[in-house]
């Protein structure tokens, strides 16, 4: 195997700067917070909430902008028969940015929370939360481990590099200063790996435009040349199955906690939204040269090229029509600088995740769960210990694991399908309790699952109207696949039952107890007769010190202490011995 060092020395640079950068902002920040007193582990999930516009901007982008984003829409706007009407990320998850930061930025925001997990717990129990944790976890170690595995596949076609040891040190290097500096690092090397990714695909779209094998994208948007045209179309009877994903995209992609992590670190809940609608900007922008490279990719005679006589998607290569672009037409120097945008974009989704899921463990598992009387320091420990150990897991995943593109699809839908319905209702409906929570969980997961899954070859069990089968054919092995396509639109379907189960028990459960029909005896979860049926989530905060402002916080009115019962007013989040501490201010003012 011969090893390109031109290659291997662009990707040493890259990666060297981002590590630079990653530890120089650990030490920038390593006293940030101190002097108003906010605790470390809290720094390290939400930086201080002192992430000002520019880096703000810049992180809240690269939320969705990495690996999967640039690569996924090249792919999509190259693939015959999609095209850039299929390629539904880049205005999705704009979309998804607007809607969020309308809807959903400022009430997280005002209310102090840590993590997207908190409100959940606040309201329907740390049970609940724990079982809310469950797809939020796989969402972000299954993206780690697709994007992982996407780039050591990239980096294995240009540079003749061995896949394992490329994907290895690539996630060392994001764990590593993710570490050391928590957000603050994550945020700062994520403005380094932006401008990486826009100047890099930049430089190499006006190479691979002039290349004599590419014929005018102009003319191939729209006629037939080596294959459809790229600017595709959305058939009719496809209708609803556009409008599924795009629903998906844009809806789902808002209860993640790599989003919200980056809305609780805005100093201010106004900032919060001008943050989101930065990034849907930043959204649009980035995802241009990824779809001029797919579309290069759909213009290009590929017998003229040092890539051979077939094409890309008959070698079921469609995924890396990117960096198989980069390298086949245009100049080695330019496709290494290319190449170290990619690596760069995966990191910047990789060290997201990572930290994401480490702060949803370390407070609403361990601390809010477990152990409530957790210092600090332990729990800044337990956020380090458990940023190894899921980046490490995704890194096993990226490496052993065939499936998981399948993986991420599912746990993605989930999130939409489980997680938004219950976020949706925990913000804005006020009736709703833990018993309609855990009835919309139920719909959503079996409805979804239901459906089935192709990628992870999962069957259905339930076939909803409009379902045919499709012979997958595998150019390299011809194994015909048989394949069934749902064209109803079934995850949005499983998404509002899940949201209207919750509605529907939370109310029932309400009336039977109320009414004196179900004995309090039987309110096993104290959802309803335990909290007095007062609805209180309205009037506390998980706030642990004076850092929002007031204006903010109207009509909310804040708890301060620095005791961790006064984050809860849900008895059934606390344990009964801290319940009847004399210390514990929750003891004393619990009902409102």
């Amino acid at each position: 195997m011969a090893i390109h060092v031109e290659g291997l020395v662009a990707i040493v640079i890259f990666y060297l700067l981002i590590l630079l950068v990653g530890i120089w902002a650990a030490w920038k920040n390593k006293n940030s917070g101190v002097e108003e007193g906010t605790d470390r582990s809290e720094t390290i999930m939400v930086g201080g909430r002192d992430i000002g516009l520019f880096v703000g901007g810049f992180t809240m982008t690269a939320t969705w902008v990495g690996g999967g984003y640039i690569n996924g829409t090249a792919e999509n706007v190259y693939l015959p028969g999609f095209g850039l009407a299929w390629a539904q990320a880049p205005f999705g998850y704009a979309l998804s940015l607007i809607v969020g930061g309308l809807f959903f930025a400022k009430p997280m925001r005002s209310r102090g929370y840590v993590t997207m997990l908190d409100p959940f717990q606040q309201l329907y129990g740390k049970r609940m939360g724990g079982l809310l944790f469950i797809p939020a976890l796989m969402g972000e170690i299954f993206w780690s481990a697709a994007i992982l595995s996407a780039l050591g596949a990239t980096l294995s076609v240009i540079v003749d590099i061995n896949m394992n040891m490329s994907v290895v040190i690539s996630a060392l290097i994001a764990i590593f200063y993710t570490l050391v500096g928590g957000l603050y690092s994550v945020a700062y090397t994520d403005v380094v790996q932006l401008f990486c990714i826009f100047v890099g695909l930049w430089i190499s779209v006006p190479f691979a435009l002039s290349n004599p094998a590419v014929t005018d994208i102009g003319v191939t948007a729209l006629k037939e040349v080596y294959q459809a045209p790229w600017m595709g179309k959305v058939e009719s009877s496809d209708m609803w199955l556009w409008a599924d994903n795009f629903c998906l995209l844009m809806l789902g992609g808002i209860p993640w906690q790599v989003y919200f992590q980056r809305v609780l670190s805005a100093s201010s809940a106004t900032y919060a939204q001008v943050l989101s609608f930065i990034a849907a900007f930043g959204c649009l922008v980035m995802a241009v040269p990824s779809v001029l490279i797919g579309a290069i990719g759909a213009s290009t005679d590929w017998n003229k090229t040092t890539y051979g006589s077939l094409p890309p998607m008959e070698k079921d290569e469609s995924d890396m029509i990117l960096p198989i672009v980069l390298q086949h037409l245009c100049p080695p120097y330019v496709s290494f600088f290319g190449l170290g945008a990619v690596s760069a974009a995966v990191m910047s989704s990789a060290d997201s995740s990572i930290l994401s899921a480490s702060s949803m463990f370390a407070r609403n598992i361990y601390q809010l769960a477990f152990r409530q009387s957790a210092s600090d320091r332990e729990i800044v420990w337990v956020m380090r210990i458990t940023i190894f150990i899921f980046g490490a897991l995704a890194t096993a995943m990226a490496l052993l694991t065939g499936t998981v593109y399948g993986l991420w699809y599912l746990s993605s839908d989930l999130v939409y399908v489980i997680i938004f319905p219950q976020l949706l209702s925990v913000l804005f409906i006020r009736g709703t309790n833990t018993y309609g929570s855990v009835a919309g969980y139920i719909f959503g997961l079996f409805l979804r699952i239901g459906g089935g899954e192709p990628y992870l070859k999962l069957p259905p069990f339930l076939f909803f109207p409009g379902w045919y089968m499709e012979e997958k054919v595998h150019h390299l092995t011809n194994v015909v696949e048989q394949v069934v396509v749902q064209r109803f639109p079934f995850k949005t379907v499983s998404m509002l039952a899940s949201f209207l189960g919750n509605v529907a028990f939370s109310y029932l459960a309400k009336y039977l107890f109320e009414s004196g029909i179900l004995s309090a005896k039987y309110d096993f979860l104290n959802a309803v007769v335990a909290r007095h049926s007062a609805e209180i989530m309205d009037k506390t905060t998980l706030v642990n010190k004076n850092n929002i402002g007031l204006s903010e916080l109207a009509p909310v009115k804040p708890r301060l202490s620095v005791t961790l019962a006064a984050t809860f007013t849900r008895k059934d989040t606390l344990t009964q011995e801290e319940d009847s501490s004399p210390e514990s201010p929750i003891h004393e003012d619990n009902v409102n």
